[in-house]
């Protein structure tokens, strides 16, 4: 049995390479064979450059070659990984912990690559709907046949719901990444629990709203929301809540 130790120890290195994942795969640049380089100057990073927090914090947020400033991206990444894992090591240990772990990453890296290009990976949500169904085989919990009726119906759910959106106002409502993202959720929490993911994705969703309208100017000229909202990070909240602390619609 692995120590449950390790997980907060292997957090930031995860999360460093969550960074990656998030910075170079919408981009279509390679993410485990590239070499980390220097954005700036070009300079290839050596192993004191990534150490995940230790070396940003020692060269006080710049480049070591050129003193370019590297920004706050990767050691927020690896400070949510790691506090991920805090979280989840609150209510679970052993085996659970590092599937919810698993979780809890996966959908940190959705949520923060849909909200910076409204996108959903396949080659993330796909596997997550598997590990959901693999977790619910090895932990019994929610029971197979209900994390198997929770992925179909997630995933239908939401498709028709789009389908009708766009028959009725004749555009694009909710992304097909959505559905799989909801299908994933019905995976790891089973069929009865996709009412609570989906309100609380919507609560979550229209407090995002709210804070990413601009403020109504004082010629009181109504002021247009943003076009379009990434309704992934909602989700994978909302998911990831629900995991944790259970149904709240009983």
């Amino acid at each position: 049995m692995i120590p449950d130790w390790i997980v907060y120890v292997l957090a930031p290195l995860i999360g460093s390479f969550l960074g990656v994942l998030i910075r170079r795969w919408p981009t279509g640049r390679p993410v485990v064979y590239g070499r980390s380089c220097c954005d700036h100057c070009g300079t290839r990073l050596g192993p004191r450059d990534l150490v995940p927090l230790v070396s940003w914090l020692a060269a006080r947020g710049r480049c070591r070659h050129c003193r370019a400033p590297i920004g706050e991206f990767y050691p927020l990444v690896e400070l949510a990984a790691l506090a991920v894992a805090l979280w989840a090591g609150t209510f679970d240990s052993g085996a659970a912990l590092w599937l919810d772990c698993l979780l809890g990453w996966a959908l940190l890296t959705l949520a923060w690559i849909d909200a910076e290009h409204l996108l959903l990976p396949d080659i993330l949500t796909l596997p997550l709907i598997l590990l959901g169904l693999a977790a619910a085989w090895f932990l019994r919990w929610p029971p197979l046949v209900d994390a198997a009726a929770g992925a179909a119906a997630g995933y239908l759910t939401f498709r028709l719901l789009a389908l009708a959106y766009r028959r009725v106002r004749g555009r694009e409502g909710l992304g097909t990444g959505d559905a799989k993202l909801l299908a994933a959720g019905g995976a790891w929490l089973g069929w009865q629990a996709l009412g609570d993911v989906v309100l609380g994705a919507a609560l979550v969703g229209i407090l995002w709203f709210v804070a990413t309208r601009p403020p109504a100017r004082s010629d009181e000229t109504p002021v247009a929301g943003p076009a379009e909202l990434p309704f992934g990070p909602a989700l994978a909240i909302s998911i990831w809540v629900v995991r944790l602390y259970g149904p709240f619609l009983g």
